[in-house]
């Protein structure tokens, strides 16, 4: 096999949800059509003051913010470093996704902190990075991303859903891969049971426990953007601008808080997966952490019927397929090819999106 086609590749993907940096080593094999390989994966904690700053990234000053963009940079750098050496590792480059502070397309707005050029010093490998904004400056939604990734690994299924602080899916509609965010996840639910003194309500079983709020369900399933249709995306600014005002109107407990959004979410992704299946039975590819909210599980299948199989996969793909998907991206960036698709972003046209950041290049 031509060893060109061949590529090692660490994805690192730090989430809506701030639970840390995901990393895993991949290998990816050309060979017609694409393999990929999870050689080694981790999950590095943020520390408490850096997870702190990065959750509160959107409230911080100018100066404030590119101190912490730089500072980021450096300790995923430094983390990934120490991945290398306690594994043994030697990948081609290392493609990170970034910590999303704002996300705001109709401005032609994206940005995702952790400094290039901080990163790549740190650990002495290229880096690829800023995947969204040059789809954002073609006119489009900047994400999701992960449906490139979709496309030519997990061909296998029919839909993917993965949850994570926001939740997305993918799909193939009329002969094209389309996809857009569904509904916030992890981000609200982890709110909540915050406020229950949790940081994430284990299996769902807060939820579970309460009872569904049916006028506040009534509101979330009105709200706007569940109206548009197309390419479209999720912000924390939404969450903060649209959900949280309503969820925290009325006095209920976080508990009927908690089974209303579960309720909320499963009506919502379940509208979409029945409405885009043309099969007898279709496949649902489901990770990210909310793939172990049992509870959720449970609801959503209840939602799908037998029209529709819902697949929890093993471990390592739940939690670093993200991860996995953003190495997958770096290397059709460096191959030059299309790492953003217009059919699922609403772009003028489908981009290799990323900046490249060698350590050659440094005197």
């Amino acid at each position: 096999m031509d060893t060109s086609n061949i590529y090692h590749v660490i994805g690192l993907m730090s989430g809506t949800s701030g639970d840390g940096l995901d990393m895993a080593h991949c290998r990816f094999v050309y060979d017609q059509k694409w393999s990929f390989n999870i050689i080694e994966a981790t999950t590095a904690e943020f520390p408490e003051d850096l997870g702190k700053r990065l959750g509160q990234a959107h409230l911080l000053s100018g100066e404030q913010l590119c101190l912490l963009d730089r500072e980021f940079g450096t300790w995923m750098g430094e983390k990934v470093n120490e991945f290398c050496k306690t594994y043994q590792l030697g990948p081609d480059a290392v493609a990170s996704h970034g910590h999303t502070v704002f996300h705001q397309p109709q401005k032609r707005l994206t940005t995702q902190i952790g400094c290039g050029w901080s990163l790549m010093q740190a650990c002495g490998l290229p880096v690829i990075n800023d995947f969204r904004t040059k789809d954002v400056l073609l006119g489009g939604q900047g994400a999701p991303l992960a449906p490139v990734g979709d496309h030519f690994l997990f061909e296998e299924y029919d839909f993917c859903l993965n949850l994570g602080g926001i939740s997305n899916i993918s799909m193939i509609s009329n002969g094209q891969r389309k996809a857009f965010d569904t509904s916030p996840f992890n981000l609200l639910l982890n709110h909540f049971a915050a406020k229950r003194g949790f940081p994430y309500d284990d299996q769902g079983k807060l939820a579970k426990s309460g009872k569904v709020v049916h006028s506040l369900l009534d509101q979330l399933n009105t709200l706007p953007y569940y109206t548009h249709t197309g390419a479209k995306s999720l912000g924390r600014e939404d969450i903060e601008n649209s959900f949280l005002p309503l969820l925290e109107s009325e006095n209920n407990a976080e508990e009927d808080i908690l089974a209303t959004l579960v309720r909320h979410y499963a009506e919502q992704i379940s509208k979409v997966v029945l409405s885009h299946t043309s099969k007898p039975t279709s496949k649902l590819l489901i990770t990210g952490g909310g793939a172990y909210n049992s509870f959720f599980i449970d609801e959503l299948s209840e939602k799908l019927g037998n029209k529709v199989l819902a697949i929890v996969p093993d471990k390592e793909i739940i939690d670093f397929k993200e991860a996995l998907i953003f190495a997958f991206l770096g290397v059709l960036k460096l191959r030059k090819e299309a790492n953003s698709f217009s059919s699922v972003t609403g772009a003028s046209r489908n981009s290799c999106g990323g900046t490249l950041y060698e350590p050659n290049l440094i005197s």
